[in-house]
């Protein structure tokens, strides 16, 4: 059984709406080396349907030469949880149906490796309130929002985690790798 990884871009404040603030910082090589082998390690993207149709446009038609990310993103199976798409038009994707427990602890099963998630705020915290996330990536950029999505909700379930890296980079931003307790 594969383990689901979630990467996000946070704010100190625990926000992780569309990252377009974090673009003033920049994107460090070592953030890339880190995000490379967390996708290297991985089998299938796991996304909400609004995340889906936000990375399909920019990612399907980019290439090797324009970006690293894009064989990742553009062969690996995309499995997207909806309860309103119905169709897909990005190669290699799937859609698993609405949001439930037991149809992605089966697909953690089936699938022979480790699940990526990215993004995808409402998906996150329910594969959160569930306990089935295994392991957070956070980059978290040195700046509060204020207001907006965060990971965690309200009235979350408390839950432990274990620091397994911790790595500032040029640019301030921290990443952290934690691992559920």
């Amino acid at each position: 059984m594969g383990q689901l990884h979630v990467h996000e871009f946070i704010s100190l404040d625990g926000v992780i709406d569309a990252p377009t603030w974090t673009f003033e910082y920049g994107f460090d090589p070592r953030m890339g080396e880190r995000l490379a082998a967390l996708t290297n390690a991985s089998r299938g993207i796991l996304l909400g349907r609004r995340t889906y149709q936000m990375f399909e446009g920019p990612w399907s038609s980019r290439t090797v030469e324009e970006d690293p990310g894009a064989p990742f993103f553009n062969d690996t199976t995309k499995y997207v949880v909806s309860a309103t798409l119905r169709e897909t038009t990005w190669r290699n994707s799937v859609v698993v149906g609405p949001y439930d427990r037991a149809t992605i602890t089966e697909l953690k099963e089936r699938v022979d490796g480790d699940l990526y998630l990215s993004g995808s705020g409402t998906l996150a915290r329910a594969l959160l309130a569930d306990g089935l996330v295994d392991q957070l990536h956070l980059c978290v950029f040195p700046l509060t929002r204020g207001s907006g999505p965060r990971l965690f909700a309200d009235g979350a379930p408390p839950s432990s985690w274990r620091t397994a890296v911790a790595e500032s980079y040029e640019n301030g931003v921290l990443y952290l790798n934690l691992r559920a307790a």
